[in-house]
C-alpha cells in the first residue's frame, strides 16, 4: 500500500504546515501505519547548509549528513520514520539533476521543459521514498511556500499529476489556510475561499482543509467554508490557538477525527488508535512544578527558529524532569559589551539564570560574550552546557583563564594566534566549496567511564550528528589535560576530542556534536535531561 498526502498552504507563510503535516503523521503512526515525511522547498539553493539562520532558521542535519530545512526537525520530533537527504527536495536539487542529465545526453536531444522533465524529476524522488521499503504505507509530502508563489508551481503541478494518475483513493490534498480575526473579533473566511480557488485554478481540489484560527470555529462557519470550497463539512478541520504546547496539536486533530477522515478518503481500514505516548506527555506537561531559568547565549537570538531544536530539546528535558524550563535569550554581543557578566546573567541583573547553554554557530561576532558566559558559569558553579561552538568556547576560556594563554583562540576567529587551541580539521584545509563539505552526519563517539557524558548516556558508545569544520587542537591536548580540564570522549581511533568537562564543577559539559537533533517530546535526550537535572538539584540545594 502506497498512499500519498500532499500538504500545501495558502494565504500567508508561517501558519504551521510543518507542525500540521507532522501531527497528521503522528496520528497515522498511532493507527499502526508506516509513515514517511518529505519536504519540498521551492528555494533554488541546493540545500539549507549555506543559508543564514536569519534567513531560514536552523539547519537540521540528518544521519547521512544532509543539511536540510528545519521542518525535518518537526518530522523527527513528531514521527518515527527514518529521515535522510532523500526526504528533503529543493528546486536547486531538481534543476541541478535535470541539467546534469541533459548534459549527459540522457534526454536524447529533446527540448527540456518544466513539464514533463522538471515535474517528472519531482515525482520520481517522491516515489523513490515510497519504494525505499515494502513496509512504507503513507508518504506525506509538505510543499513549501504558499499557493500563488511562482516558485511553488512545479511542485504543485507534480502533486496534481500524481493525484490524477493515481486516483483520489491513493493521493489526496490537504490544504492549510488562515481564518483571520479583524476588528470586533470577527472571523473572516474569505482568505480561505480565495486560497482554495487558487488551488482549484491549478487543477487541485483539496480533500481536507485545515484552518488556522484564533479559536475553534462554530458549526455554521464550518458549513460556510465547506460550501464555498467544495470540501465536505466534516473535512474542514480547525487548528486553533492553544496555550499549552505544539505537541498537543496531534490530540487536537484527533478529537476532530482528522486521521479517520484521511484514512476514509484513501480507502484504508481504520485501525485502533494508540496515542498513549502523547497523552502521557501531556500529563507530564500538566504535572510540572518549579521553574528552571536557562540562559541561551548565542549569536542569532532575534529569530526563534535559529535555535529551534535546542529550544525544543530543553523543553523535552523539562517534561522529563517535571519542571518548567524558561528560556532567557542573551545576545552574546550584548554580553561582550557588558561591564560585568553578572549584571546580565546573575543576581545583578533583572533575569538571573540557573543554567547557561551556548549553542552552535559560525563566525567571530559575539564570541567574546560566549567566552565571558562560560567563565561566569565556571567560576560561579552554574551548570553549563556547550554544544559544538559552545564546547570550543569552553576550551578557549579554559586556556585563557586557567592556563593564562591570553591570546588562546580558534583559527576560525584569529588565524595568527600563538595558541590555536581550536583549529581547522585536517581534511578541511584545502576545501573551497562551502556547501555540504563540513564534517556532517552521524559519527561514533567513545565516552570515558566516570565522566558526566558517560553517566548521562549510561553507555560508552555514542552515536550523534556533527556539523562543523573546527576541532579541539591535539597540539595542546597534553597541556590542557595536565591543567585539569577533563577530556570526556573521543572518536573511536582517539584522534579527535569530542567532549570536555570542568573538574569539580556542579555540571560543566561541552560536546562537539549536536544532540538536540535526536530529542523528542516523548523521549528527551539524555544530555539535556542531565543538564536540567543538575540545574534543579542546585536549586533544591539552595532552597532553605
Amino acid at each position: 500500500m502506497n498512499k500519498f498526502i500532499f500538504v500545501s498552504g495558502g494565504v500567508c507563510s508561517s501558519l504551521g504546515k510543518g507542525v500540521a503535516a507532522s501531527s497528521l503523521g503522528a496520528l497515522l503512526e498511532g493507527r499502526g501505519l508506516n509513515v514517511r515525511m518529505v519536504k519540498c522547498d521551492p528555494y533554488i539553493n541546493v540545500d539549507a547548509g549555506t543559508m543564514s539562520p536569519y534567513q531560514h532558521g536552523e539547519v537540521y542535519v540528518t544521519d547521512d549528513g544532509a543539511e536540510t530545512d528545519l521542518d525535518l526537525g518537526n518530522y523527527a520530533r513528531f514521527t518515527s520514520g527514518p529521515l535522510s537527504r532523500a526526504n528533503s527536495i529543493t528546486t536547486g536539487q531538481i534543476y541541478d539533476a535535470v541539467i546534469r542529465k541533459e548534459r549527459e545526453g540522457r534526454y536524447l536531444g529533446r527540448t527540456i521543459q518544466v513539464i514533463p522533465h522538471i515535474t517528472d524529476e519531482i515525482k520520481g524522488r517522491i516515489l523513490a521514498i515510497a519504494k525505499e521499503s515494502p513496509d512504507n504505507d503513507v508518504v506525506i509530502v509538505e510543499i513549501g511556500g504558499t499557493v500563488g508563489d511562482i516558485e511553488s508551481i512545479p511542485f504543485l503541478e507534480a502533486a496534481r499529476q500524481m493525484i490524477h494518475e493515481m486516483g483520489r483513493n491513493n493521493a489526496i490534498s490537504v490544504h492549510l489556510t488562515l481564518i483571520p480575526e479583524v476588528a470586533g473579533a470577527e472571523l473572516k473566511t474569505k482568505p480561505t475561499q480565495h486560497s482554495v480557488k487558487a488551488m482549484q485554478e491549478l487543477g487541485i481540489q483539496p480533500d481536507v482543509l485545515i484552518c488556522r484560527a484564533p479559536v475553534m470555529l462554530e458549526e455554521a462557519t464550518l458549513r460556510k467554508i465547506a460550501l464555498f470550497t467544495n470540501v465536505e463539512t466534516e473535512a474542514v478541520i480547525v487548528s486553533y490557538d492553544i496555550d499549552t504546547t505544539i505537541y498537543q496539536v496531534p490530540l487536537m486533530f484527533y478529537e476532530q477525527k482528522l486521521d479517520q477522515i484521511v484514512l476514509k478518503k484513501m480507502g484504508v481500514e481504520i485501525r485502533h488508535a494508540d496515542l498513549s505516548a502523547w497523552y502521557a506527555m501531556m500529563d507530564k506537561f500538566n504535572a510540572r512544578q518549579g521553574r528552571a531559568r536557562i540562559g541561551i547565549v548565542g549569536k542569532y537570538m532575534e529569530l526563534h527558529d535559529a535555535y529551534k531544536s535546542v529550544y525544543e530539546a530543553i523543553f523535552h528535558a523539562g517534561l522529563s524532569c517535571g519542571v518548567v524550563t524558561e528560556l532567557v535569550k542573551v545576545d552574546s554581543a550584548r554580553l561582550e559589551a557588558a561591564s560585568d557578566p553578572d549584571a546580565v546573567l546573575g543576581s545583578g541583573g533583572s533575569s538571573p539564570v540557573d543554567g547557561v547553554l551556548v549553542p552552535g554557530g559560525f563566525g567571530d561576532r559575539g564570541i567574546g560574550g560566549m567566552v565571558r558566559a562560560a567563565s561566569w558559569a565556571r567560576t560561579h558553579g552554574v551548570p553549563y552546557f556547550g554544544i559544538c561552538l559552545g564546547m570550543q568556547v569552553m576550551v578557549i576560556e579554559w586556556a585563557r583563564n586557567v592556563l593564562r594563554w591570553e591570546d588562546a583562540d580558534s583559527t576560525e576567529f584569529t588565524h595568527g594566534t600563538a595558541h590555536p587551541v581550536i583549529s581547522l580539521l585536517e581534511d578541511q584545509v584545502d576545501v573551497q566549496m562551502m556547501g555540504g563539505t563540513m564534517r556532517l552526519g552521524n559519527s561514533e563517539t567513545r565516552a570515558c567511564e566516570g565522566t558526566l557524558i558517560h553517566n548521562a548516556y549510561g553507555n560508552p558508545v555514542i552515536h550523534e550528528r556533527h556539523r562543523h569544520r573546527y576541532e579541539f587542537s591535539n597540539k595542546y591536548r597534553k597541556d590542557i589535560l595536565d591543567s585539569g580540564l577533563v577530556l570526556g570522549a573521543f572518536t573511536p581511533d582517539n584522534a579527535l576530542v569530542e567532549s570536555v568537562e570542568w573538574p569539580g564543577h556542579t555540571w560543566g559539559l561541552g560536546v562537539q556534536f549536536h544532540p538536540e537533533f535526536k530529542s523528542k517530546p516523548t523521549a528527551a535526550h539524555p544530555l539535556f535531561t542531565a543538564f536540567v537535572q543538575a540545574i534543579t538539584a542546585r536549586l533544591q540545594a539552595d532552597t532553605p
